[in-house]
């Protein structure tokens, strides 16, 4: 069957399937496929951009087509196979698989709505996004990576590739993508379609640039989410946190943030203060106020029986459904004496007037107090995967939509807080999918390891959200799940994780300490957390960071202009700003902080220096010695345990801040 041309793109119908590629945004397109008919209502990530008029169909006599958008061409052959080129040097930059006897085709719709598509894989090719995943690596090529929300994971399938182009699988099933030497298999549990969107950028910059311009810009960073997040599990009382943010003034320390965690509330699902362990949250909000300090609130999905809004929820439809019969429930600590764990409910993300709810309670409970700033914890939202899978949502059942719970999550708290006027919106968040960054989404990497090996890992996690469109990110600080503060050798990693913060979009230090209680209960709290829990010499270091990171707060500033208006990450791999240095491509343990700043970390014990590649293109400024050394070489660099490594793009005036 041929082609046609229809409303502006391409189609192309068989018994078997329909074929729709049109114009998607200036230098991309997008491709749907359906064994009936292309649902052009079908949940997805794509904002509704008109398609280009600048794009060029054709169909010829021999059955085949091509389009012409911008960067982007499309060759479409009499079979269905599609090709991908830059179009103004004809090189090939994805492609699908190529038939083979008896191969089912590069597209497969499957019985219970399962969908496949196959690509072509290229030897040398380096692969990077997909969100946030703790494999170690920044190149993803040879992984196969679960398009599933867990705990330290975020699935965003958004792929960037050194070949010159970005795909976004616009599907949010659950499924995975496989990244294999032969074969780029994308796979869908449910749903029964194909579709994806796919940008031609001759930098990595025009490709992110094309892709939050088609999924959402990210908003500006407030100005006080710059500066020092102080937190830990957890501060159990209104005077135990206002006495952290009091000392933080009396010792002249910088704090932005303080963070009230989770069991705060009476119930889950009550969204307020409880009142005897808080007595007077406005009061608590006007002095945090005085002293500059902003106080952000742990808000989870979790909705427990005989709370403020469960009756309501439910009698709403408001609630996840188990496709098992009944509601959704999993177990979670209650302050109930006679059921101290018990199953509990979830609102419902998807639904647009369950997220109308949710805001009204946080709207009524903590924003009239002046408390704007929302920890979205738990949002995946966290289950075990046999339940995850059992979940049926308003949108649909879990296998075909479950990733969509997340990123309509964090909208409830953006749409909420522009309408009150707030066009910064911004909350901290446990997961994310595609589109999340134009809802103010500060994600941060779970409940991750205290140790070396799990620093490390947090670098390449961070770069690889970078690449994925979500500009703001951050880690616990030393890891979350335990590290004693009297330890010396913890007190080294916290040090080291520190000084990596503070390059980081958000400082934030968190954490479950040693002594802690062992139970997960209502009472259950860490040990202590702040900057000067780690004895003097600790102490001397972070507070030197401390006022580092004020003195780079203009600069942050200056990178959430870039982020906002083109989708530029403020922390990104040393190819974004350095594409044609082949060198850079293959340094996956620095990192550039805006175009100006290389950070090199220390993710070793014991480490006092570190091998640190400078890109070419540019001379490079180390300000603790003053000396200015040539790009595209390696040095050994001195990083004693009060600093790491951080060289400065010659001529930048970022550089006064450093020295």
């Amino acid at each position: 069957m041929s082609y046609s041309i229809r409303a502006g793109g391409l189609e192309r119908h068989t018994a078997d399937e329909v074929l729709r590629i049109e114009p998607w945004g200036p230098h991309a397109v997008r491709v749907r496929a359906a064994s009936g008919t292309v649902d052009p209502a079908a949940p997805g990530a794509l904002d509704s951009l008109p398609p280009s008029s600048q794009a060029e169909l054709s169909v010829a006599d021999d059955g085949s087509a091509r389009l012409v958008n911008g960067r982007l061409a499309v060759e479409a052959s009499a079979n269905g196979r599609l090709r991908f080129l830059h179009a103004d040097s004809g090189r090939e930059l994805l492609a699908d698989k190529s038939p083979y006897p008896h191969h089912v085709g590069p597209r497969v719709h499957a019985a219970g709505g399962r969908t496949e598509q196959h690509f072509e894989a290229y030897d040398g090719e380096r692969l990077h996004g997909l969100g946030q995943h703790l494999h170690g690596r920044l190149d993803q090529k040879g992984c196969v990576i679960d398009l599933v929300q867990l705990n330290t994971t975020a699935a965003i399938p958004f792929l960037h590739s050194s070949r010159g182009y970005g795909l976004l699988w616009n599907n949010p099933a659950t499924g995975r993508v496989e990244l294999g030497a032969d074969t780029t298999r994308w796979t869908a549990d449910g749903g029964g379609r194909v579709d994806y969107w796919i940008t031609a950028g001759d930098t990595p910059a025009q490709i992110i640039d094309a892709y939050t311009l088609a999924t959402g810009r990210p908003p500006l960073l407030p100005e006080w989410a710059s500066g020092f997040w102080q937190s830990k599990l957890r501060y159990r009382t209104q005077d135990e946190l206002l006495a952290v943010a009091r000392e933080y003034k009396e010792r002249g320390l910088p704090l932005s943030v303080i963070v009230c965690d989770y069991f705060h509330w009476p119930n889950m699902g009550d969204w307020r203060f409880e009142e005897n362990e808080w007595p007077d949250p406005a009061a608590m909000v006007e002095e945090l106020t005085g002293l500059g300090v902003k106080l952000a609130v742990s808000v989870w999905p979790t909705v427990e029986p005989g709370s403020d809004t469960f009756d309501e929820l439910r009698a709403s439809g408001h609630l996840v459904q188990d496709a098992a019969g009944g509601l959704l429930t999993f177990p979670w600590p209650s302050r109930s004496a006679e059921e101290p764990m018990r199953p509990m409910a979830y609102y419902d993300a998807t639904h647009p007037d369950a997220r109308a709810a949710l805001w009204q309670r946080l709207n009524d409970n903590y924003r009239s107090l002046g408390v704007t700033s929302f920890w979205l914890d738990a949002c995946e939202p966290d289950l075990t995967p046999d339940v995850a899978e059992r979940a049926v949502y308003a949108a649909g059942p879990a296998a075909e939509v479950a990733n969509l719970y997340p990123v309509l999550h964090t909208r409830a708290v953006a749409d909420g807080l522009r309408a009150a006027g707030d066009d910064r919106p911004l909350s901290l968040v446990r997961s994310a999918w595609a589109g999340s960054q134009k809802y103010g989404a500060l994600l941060w990497s779970g409940d991750i390891r205290p140790t070396f090996d799990s620093l490390m890992e947090q670098i390449r996690a961070g770069l690889n959200v970078a690449m994925s469109g979500i500009p703001w990110w951050n880690t616990d600080i030393g890891g979350f799940s335990g590290g004693h503060p009297d330890d010396p050798a913890y007190r080294e990693l916290l040090i080291r994780w520190f000084q990596y913060g503070t390059f980081t979009p958000v400082l934030r230090l968190h954490g479950n300490r040693q002594p802690h209680d062992p139970d997960f209960c209502t009472e259950a709290t860490g040990g202590p957390n702040e900057v000067w829990s780690y004895g003097e010499e600790a102490y001397g270091i972070l507070r030197n960071h401390l006022s580092l990171r004020e003195r780079l707060r203009p600069y942050l500033h200056a990178l959430s202009e870039d982020a906002h208006h083109t989708g530029a990450p403020p922390m990104r791999p040393l190819f974004f700003d350095f594409p044609d240095d082949q060198h850079a491509w293959d340094i996956d343990d620095q990192f550039m902080f805006g175009p100006d700043l290389l950070v090199a970390p220390v993710y070793q014990a014991g480490t006092r220096t570190r091998q640190v590649y400078l890109p070419s293109g540019t001379r490079w400024l180390d300000p603790a010695t003053g000396k200015v050394l040539d790009g595209g070489t390696t040095l050994d660099a001195d990083a004693p345990l009060e600093r790491i490594p951080v060289f400065v793009r010659e001529g930048a005036g970022v550089a006064s801040v450093l020295r």
